[in-house]
């Protein structure tokens, strides 16, 4: 979340920074209830000043005219009077303060500067394109009717397991998806990541502590029938960065790097009637995800460096793709500046999303109480940043269909073929 102090003692900027997310609006109770609680809290302390003129003045009396004098009596009675108004205000200061917090986690984060403005993902600026989209002498399929051809992807029967935009992968598919997860954690690791296999299930309080909730909760799959509130994570992002949740961190430990392959699991409450051919948009995924925790001062060299780390998935992969900086309009809740890598698929003959990578600066960790500390110093929050490093699910569909043949067989790159036993591509059933 935002500082609340920034954000009433620099209203102006504020504001005109959401207003390029068409966020502004949020500001106002924000606004109204710092000004009632500001009010409580002059009247508070107000109150407990004239307790301690009261005290003294009642010191003075004893001295003067001793314990059993008859001016105490009122002078206590006076006391008595005050410490209950300063009770009575006390509850009402708490449900306030409750009140402003639960309306700051609602607020977005603030573009950063450099982030282009701009009012929906048409506005979003190519930094830079890698690679040449293959050309091919025949018309390229689509990716599901390779998949299904090969007899490495089952829609059928995921639909009939679990519904709609689930799938089974079979044989050589599953192999795939598995050699390309251990590919992109074998690169990363190799990168100085640590690796870490998280819980699945969540709580609330991880879940708000990088945004989830209570924004998106209708996005969440939760899980019922347990004696506390859990939720399937929609990232590996979730756990990796509240690893550090309440603490404060040396600061020559920092940065952090992580990397981490879960399943992944979201409801896509607001995607219906998008991407519902094929293994594009499902409600469980595969994922290889990156995080980064460090000090502010570096953040921006975190963010340059996480990205490259994506890239060279796709570099290796050969496959060709686009660095793209996202819009104000198209920026995550939580993000401040954001890359999206965006591969070829032949099949579609468009470029579509394989990883997003944010700096969220220290809007996560003001959430989950996440610092560092200086030797001497006083803590201060860290800034934390993520990206997929890549969603598996969506490079196996780009090998599909950037390495497909006109006989129908997928030549497999170079760099997957030790984890497939050698495997230099998959053929039709």
């Amino acid at each position: 979340m935002l500082d609340v102090r920034y954000v009433v003692n620099n209203l102006d900027e504020v504001r005109a920074r959401l207003a390029m997310r068409k966020a502004d609006a949020l500001l106002a109770p924000i606004v109204d209830l710092d000004a009632k609680r500001r009010t409580l809290i002059t009247a508070v302390e107000e109150m407990r000043r004239r307790q301690n003129e009261a005290n003294q003045e009642m010191q003075a009396v004893v001295k003067r005219e001793g314990p059993k004098s008859e001016t105490l009596a009122s002078m206590r009675q006076g006391l008595k009077d005050l410490s209950a108004a300063v009770k009575a205000k006390e509850p009402e200061l708490d449900a306030i303060e409750q009140e402003l917090s639960a309306a700051m986690l609602d607020i977005p984060n603030l573009p950063h500067a450099s982030t282009p403005v701009g009012a929906s993902e048409e506005e979003n600026v190519v930094r830079q394109v890698v690679g040449e989209p293959p050309k091919f002498a025949f018309e390229p399929r689509w990716h599901d009717d390779l998949g299904q051809a090969l007899g490495v992807l089952d829609f059928e029967r995921g639909a009939k397991l679990s519904g709609a935009r689930f799938t089974v992968l079979r044989g050589l598919g599953a192999r795939l998806e598995r050699a390309l997860a251990a590919f992109m954690l074998d690169t990363h690791l190799a990168n100085g990541y640590t690796e870490i296999a998280p819980p699945l299930l969540v709580s609330a309080e991880t879940m708000t502590g990088t945004g989830q909730l209570p924004k998106f909760k209708a996005d969440l799959f939760q899980v019922t029938g347990l004696d506390r509130e859990l939720y399937l994570i929609p990232t590996a992002e979730v756990p990796l960065t509240n690893l550090h949740a309440d603490e404060v961190l040396d600061a020559e430990a920092l940065p952090l790097h992580y990397c981490g392959f879960t399943p992944c699991f979201r409801s896509e409450a607001g995607s219906y009637g998008k991407d519902v051919r094929g293994y594009i948009r499902q409600h469980q995924f595969n994922k290889v995800e990156l995080v980064h925790i460090c000090r502010p001062e570096t953040s921006y060299e975190e963010l340059e460096l996480l990205t490259r780390n994506a890239e060279g998935i796709l570099r290796k992969l050969e496959l060709p793709y686009r660095r793209v900086a996202l819009c104000t309009g198209d920026l995550g809740f939580a993000a401040t500046k954001t890359y999206d890598l965006e591969v070829w698929l032949p099949g579609q003959g468009k470029y579509r999303e394989i990883s997003s990578c944010s700096n969220c600066e220290d809007f996560q960790a003001r959430r989950m109480k996440l610092r560092f500390k200086e030797k001497g110093g006083k803590p201060r929050f860290c800034h934390t940043l993520n990206g997929s490093g890549l969603a598996v699910g969506r490079t196996l569909v780009a090998v599909l269909e950037n390495f497909q043949e006109a006989d129908g067989s997928v030549r497999l790159p170079q760099v997957l073929r030790p984890y497939l036993g050698g495997l230099e591509r998959l053929r039709p059933a």
